[in-house]
């Protein structure tokens, strides 16, 4: 496929799937995180979810990263992925959450990782952060490492494709475009938006934008207060919200249907009529 053909067309099928977005608030103990989400999950499921998304740095939360995330990593072999995987595995569930990979060997900085599993645990995508968040006064760039640009991390589960963006990655459209160009008929998006001055109607404005503007449903993951602005959110190819947070924890869910996809699509065709194609920019 190149960059600027639309995506295939999984659009006339007829698959409906319940996802479930979880909202808690990570602390610094990676063991007691991996037990809130499991007690998340079991009522995503118990709502019916056969797709669950959990924040990024689910693994290990603080207010300004510094050396401390950095003592903390793992390889994505390592105990906080395991129990991700063996959640998955004992709710029968396809499970994506932001996690903190140790780097290169050698390196003092880290990767800010999503990991998707499917039912038997089994990891089956990840997605390491493109746009680290060098904005509001923070530096993510001194503690972690960009992520290398590959083909969009994408993953199927039920019929229906999910592609995964995280946090400061969503005032960039041309990823979450890159994601709905190779297939993604789901946007997953897990983040820590920190909170501040209009950051939450930041996030509801630009999380519906990239909806609109690719069509496509977005499960937005984020942290819930106080390391987080909260407002997780599920959003329809037209813009919708269809079930959201405010800021304290909880887990919200949304039936995702790709014979609505496929009309909003016939409706709006915004990505087969596009003109521009997207291309890296190199590093300066």
């Amino acid at each position: 496929m190149r960059s600027n053909d639309p995506p295939a067309d999984h659009d006339r099928a007829t698959a409906k799937m319940s996802v479930a977005v979880i909202q808690f608030a990570p602390g610094k103990q990676p063991p007691d995180n991996l037990e809130a989400l499991r007690e998340h999950v079991t009522a995503a499921v118990q709502s019916g979810a056969k797709v669950v998304v959990a924040p990024e740095y689910s693994m290990y939360a603080v207010s300004r990263l510094d050396e401390r995330v950095v003592a903390v990593a793992e390889p994505l072999t390592g105990p906080f992925v395991s129990g991700l995987g063996a959640i998955a595995a004992e709710f029968g569930v396809h499970l994506v959450a932001g996690t903190v990979e140790r780097g290169d060997p050698g390196s003092e900085r880290i990767r800010n990782t999503l990991v998707a599993f499917d039912p038997s645990g089994t990891q089956i995508a990840r997605y390491r952060k493109v746009h680290l968040y060098d904005a509001f006064g923070h530096r993510e760039s001194e503690v972690v490492e960009p992520g290398v640009i590959e083909t969009p991390a994408t993953f199927e589960a039920g019929g229906v494709t999910f592609g995964m963006q995280t946090c400061f990655d969503l005032r960039f459209p041309e990823g979450f475009r890159r994601s709905a160009v190779a297939g993604a008929q789901v946007l997953l998006l897990p983040a820590q938006w920190i909170p501040g001055p209009a950051k939450v109607d930041q996030w509801t404005t630009l999380v519906r934008a990239r909806a609109i503007e690719n069509t496509v449903y977005i499960a937005a993951a984020d942290q819930a207060a106080p390391r987080g602005a909260g407002a997780s959110m599920i959003v329809d190819p037209a813009g919708r919200v269809m079930a959201e947070l405010g800021d304290g924890p909880g887990v919200i869910t949304a039936e995702v249907d790709l014979e609505q996809l496929a009309a909003v699509r016939a409706a709006n065709p915004s990505l087969a009529l596009r003109r521009f194609s997207i291309t890296e920019r190199g590093q300066e």
